[in-house]
């Protein structure tokens, strides 16, 4: 019986973590976001994984960190082909990370559900900017321990490094959460304005990502308008499309980006990202903490107004129970 109950609990535990790993792999693995090489070291604009390995850890516990691993274990050992010490110390800063991300927002109070300004400000700055330090730290100085990087290169690889793996927690974690609670549409609502919003996003974001022109930044007037409308649940997906299109065009080095630097397409494909991420994730959050506000003050003048018809002088009797009466009908 108890090798049975224990058997129930570990094969749905092993088979999350086993999920986990496969989309941490499918994420990174197969290339989603292709990378370039900053003095000789491969690194992406945009790293979906970290935003996965997040999410897992925010939705499903702590517990889920050997997918984690396992999965930025399969991504590292294809790029090298080999397990080295450099591998185990790469992979251990990489579930090192999310797990710091994790701890850090949970001693916050962080709410998964994103409906107050003060969950978007703590993902943005401990789950991405400062949890994600501990990846690129500790990867950028094995580069260097193990001669694989010249001490020059130090900064600007552990810029991209940690840019990268930050912009995945602002672009990816927001819209896995959001995902968690999509409901069944309903037939009442705006469907119009949602395939208008996601035809404008899809035109939108290629014509500010593969132009010459310099129109990269007409994208925000689009987030802008999914936040205020859709909240998260508009504002989530767009910010992911055009993040994802600009990496893409930016590693390609067409658009916007044609012409410049390595460096010089990763400082602005950071700072193009990161101003994205912030404003559908704080926007977002802000509308949708004032609507909360705004359905509990109706609320509450609901109930205070059902008081004061209840006190109304010539309802007193009807409205209030009468007080219990003894076996001869006295008080």
């Amino acid at each position: 019986m108890i090798r049975s109950e224990r058997t129930r609990r570990t094969g749905p535990a092993v088979l999350r973590v086993l999920a986990v790993a496969a989309a941490y792999y499918a994420a990174g693995g197969l290339g989603l976001i292709p990378g370039v090489a900053v003095h000789g070291a491969a690194v992406t604009p945009l790293w979906p994984p970290t935003g996965i390995a997040l999410s897992a850890l925010i939705l499903l516990g702590p517990g889920i960190w050997p997918g984690i691993a396992l999965g930025s274990l399969c991504v590292v050992f294809t790029l090298s082909d080999s397990v080295s010490i450099l591998t185990v110390v790469v992979v251990a800063g990489n579930t090192l990370a999310p797990v710091c991300s994790y701890l850090m927002l949970r001693r916050a109070g962080f709410r998964r559900e994103l409906d107050r300004l003060r969950d978007g400000v703590m993902l943005v700055f401990l789950g991405a900017l400062l949890g994600m330090t501990v990846s690129a730290t500790v990867g950028t100085c094995m580069l260097v321990v193990d001669d694989h990087l010249p001490l020059r290169g130090f900064w600007p690889v552990w810029t991209a490094w940690w840019s990268g793996d930050a912009m995945g927690v602002l672009v990816v974690t927001p819209l896995l959460l959001t995902v968690r609670g999509v409901r069944m549409p309903r037939a009442d609502d705006r469907w119009g304005e949602a395939c208008v919003l996601g035809t404008v996003a899809v035109a939108a974001s290629l014509v500010a990502t593969r132009t010459s022109l310099e129109m990269i930044y007409l994208v925000f007037p689009l987030l802008i308008w999914a936040a205020l409308r859709f909240q998260l649940a508009g504002s989530a997906p767009c910010a992911f499309l055009v993040s994802v299109m600009a990496a893409v065009a930016g590693a390609q080095g067409v658009g916007p980006f044609e012409g410049h630097s390595v460096l010089h397409v990763m400082v602005n494909l950071a700072v193009f990202n990161g101003c994205v991420a912030l404003t559908a994730l704080l926007l977002a959050a802000v509308v949708t903490e004032q609507g909360n506000v705004r359905r509990r003050i109706e609320h509450a003048c609901e109930e205070l107004a059902d008081v004061v018809e209840r006190l109304t002088p010539g309802r007193a009797t009807t409205a209030w129970p009468s007080p219990p009466e003894d076996e001869h009908g006295s008080l």
